[in-house]
């Protein structure tokens, strides 16, 4: 009787297993992200993950120049994650997951001129590597964390 009782129980309790287990932004992301290379130094700021959202930031320097930035968030939508990123000077573009691990995501546009993939891989507790890919090239960002006050 108690096998059944457990049994039973144990099917009642799957929907709120697998509710459990629903795609969630990646919290490991939170925080500030540096790299620096020569004269170019760039800073991605990401939010923690709230109501199912983070938002981020970035900026790139040249020589302590403005070179670039964009604004970025990630949300979900139909169980995925959606990356939608607003580069300075271009249209906004959203991506859509294609793989996620507790420490890694990829998300996809096959429509999009450039990049047509963007993925993060978190590399232990201080650094990860953000890559954007196209058809024909690839470029791999390595970043290390930063303090955001600095």
């Amino acid at each position: 009787m108690r096998i059944r009782i457990l049994a039973a129980s144990l099917v009642v309790g799957l929907p709120v297993a697998l509710a459990a287990q629903a795609v969630q932004p990646p919290a490991w992301l939170a925080g500030c992200w540096k790299q620096h290379t020569g004269t170019r130094e760039s800073l991605e700021m990401w939010m923690p993950p709230a109501g199912g959202l983070m938002l981020g930031a970035s900026r790139t320097l040249v020589n302590g120049a403005v070179r670039e930035y964009e604004q970025l968030r990630i949300t979900i939508d139909s169980g995925k994650l959606v990356y939608t990123a607003t580069p300075s000077g271009q249209q906004t573009a959203s991506f859509t997951s294609t793989a996620i691990t507790d420490s890694s995501f990829t998300v996809e546009n096959p429509q999009h001129d450039f990049p047509q993939r963007i993925s993060y891989r978190r590399r232990g507790a201080d650094s990860l590597i953000a890559r954007i890919e196209g058809t024909a090239r690839g470029f791999d960002y390595p970043m290390k964390r930063v303090s955001c006050t600095s």
